[in-house]
């Protein structure tokens, strides 16, 4: 993490960020204190001369982030839905980010799919195109199935991507490793543990047969939603370094004026983009964890078509139930129950003032409630936000940066989509659904049917079990056991009952 290759390229980004006149943007646009602009300053400035070029013809933040690098690119994807955090004019330069990096060769694209699929290009696709969209990991290229004519999208990986991204996240430990120094608050929110969290992501996401799975997972899971498509995967076409999808056409989620001239609702695809993205992850437990806009288009039929399925995110059905209560909790104005369920789930050490967090969470939740959202600071509420969670000793949770994140992420291709939409309305009826159904009544009837199909398998080991515990416990230390006495039928019959009772008992508190 320390070595010398990895100093020099933490010098290096300082140098590219004041070389490109990116570093005033980057530490005015996350508030850096004062300690940490002055090393970033003193790591740059003395050696601009190793700085990356870049493309001179683009604007500065997005020129400092091509030139460092795929896992600086992919940062700078998740900042560019943000213009309410990094400022307008750095959002707008991030956008470049999406897909319109600088492609690379197609005679590659092509030599990669033929030692990949085994078959010639020309005898697999009747028509392959130059790059349509490219990213920090892969181009796109719009093929023809030579048997039966099927348009399709055909993604190839970057070569040498992967060597690339893990010499970046290297960089990402030691850069970790420094803020942590130079900054002890930070230590809370472990940077280290975040950064080997998308460690974990982004390797994933070099597999192209991952997420050909979680197309088809995601697919399968959405085939309901009105609004909404998922192209399908061709496996046979498929592998690391290949990915053949069905193609789908439509206008990118950044084109707000191509969105109106095909005569769409903005507003009404603000709201979708957001309920659509709750539905996955309560209803679910699986959503689409990179939900920019390059990864999102409009059909022309006005549905939302997603892309991309390389970082997907899923959360187990106790943290979907804490999640829809602190949701539920807010869009009610039922601070104290937050409050409490932050407690419960154990966000929050439990020997903080639940009365003093409740406070804290109504000065967050209050002054966003029947705001326009063109009037509300996210940056402000986001300085907020960490000054409340640093006041209460609350450590970040590796298991949840998806789920925030994309959350963040989302939020911000809403409101780029309808400045004046309000989240908490628009929420309220996925929240609210998902409450009635998993912590209502129907719950607590499911959750008994639940325990009792389990009891169901084990009830007839039950007895034995029982008796060969009463028998061990009467005879503590004693290796040999008499032989199996019996025990009167009526004994078992109470016994099982109980059983049965105890856990169907638990299963409704559950």
């Amino acid at each position: 993490m320390k070595g010398p290759h990895n100093i020099i390229r933490l010098i290096r980004t300082g140098a590219t960020l004041e070389r490109t006149g990116a570093m005033d943007a980057v530490l005015e646009a996350f508030k850096a204190p004062r300690r940490l602009r002055f090393a970033a300053r003193m790591l740059g400035w003395p050696f601009k001369w190793l700085g990356l070029k870049g493309d001179p013809a683009l604007p500065p933040a997005t020129r400092a982030l091509t030139a460092l690098g795929p896992a600086y690119i992919k940062f700078g994807q998740i900042l560019s839905t943000r213009p309410d955090i990094v400022g307008e004019e750095v959002a707008q330069q991030l956008k470049y980010l999406q897909d319109k990096l600088p492609p690379f060769p197609t005679e590659i694209a092509k030599a990669m799919i033929e030692a990949e699929l085994g078959r010639p290009v020309s005898e697999i696709f009747s028509e392959f195109s130059e790059p349509v969209a490219a990213a920090s990991i892969a181009q796109v290229h719009r093929a023809r199935l030579a048997e039966t004519g099927e348009e399709v999208a055909v993604k190839v990986l970057r070569p040498g991507i992967e060597r690339a991204f893990r010499k970046d996240v290297d960089a990402f430990y030691l850069a970790a490793w420094v803020i942590e120094v130079l900054a002890p608050f930070s230590r809370r929110l472990r940077p280290l543990d975040v950064i080997t969290h998308f460690e974990g992501v982004v390797l994933g996401e070099l597999d192209l047969r991952l997420e050909s799975s979680a197309a088809a997972e995601f697919a399968a899971n959405t085939a309901k939603d009105e609004g909404f498509q998922v192209p399908k995967p061709h496996w046979f076409l498929s592998s690391r370094n290949v990915m053949t999808l069905g193609w789908a056409e439509g206008i990118g989620l950044n084109e707000n004026d191509l969105i109106d001239a095909a005569g769409h609702d903005r507003r009404v695809l603000g709201a979708r983009v957001l309920q659509l993205f709750l539905n996955h992850a309560l209803r679910d437990g699986y959503f689409h964890a990179d939900m920019h806009q390059g990864n999102l288009k409009i059909a022309a039929n006005g549905d939302i078509i997603a892309y991309d399925f390389g970082i997907m995110g899923r959360i187990d059905e106790y943290t979907r139930r804490v999640y829809a209560e602190i949701l539920m909790g807010f869009i009610r104005k039922d601070y104290r129950r937050v409050a409490e369920v932050h407690f419960e789930a154990g966000y929050v050490p439990p020997d903080r003032d639940m009365d003093e967090f409740a406070r804290a969470l109504r000065a967050v939740g209050e002054p966003i409630f029947g705001m326009d959202a063109s009037r509300i600071s996210m940056a402000r509420l986001l300085s907020y936000l960490f000054e409340v969670t640093e006041r209460f000793g609350m450590e970040t949770r590796t298991e949840l940066i998806l789920l925030q994140r994309t959350m963040v992420v989302v939020e911000g291709v809403a409101r780029s989509l309808d400045p004046h939409i309000n989240i908490w309305q628009v929420a309220k009826p996925i929240v609210e659904s998902y409450v009635k159904d998993t912590i209502g009544p129907k719950a607590i009837l499911r959750d008994l049917v639940k325990t009792a199909r389990v009891l169901a398998r084990f009830g007839p080991r039950l007895p034995a079990l029982v008796e060969a515990q009463l028998i061990k416990a009467g005879n503590p230390g004693n290796p040999t056991l008499p032989p199996r006495r019996r025990v009167h039928p009526m004994v078992w019959i109470a016994l099982v009952l109980a059983a049965f009772a105890s856990g169907l008992g638990l299963g409704g508190l559950l």
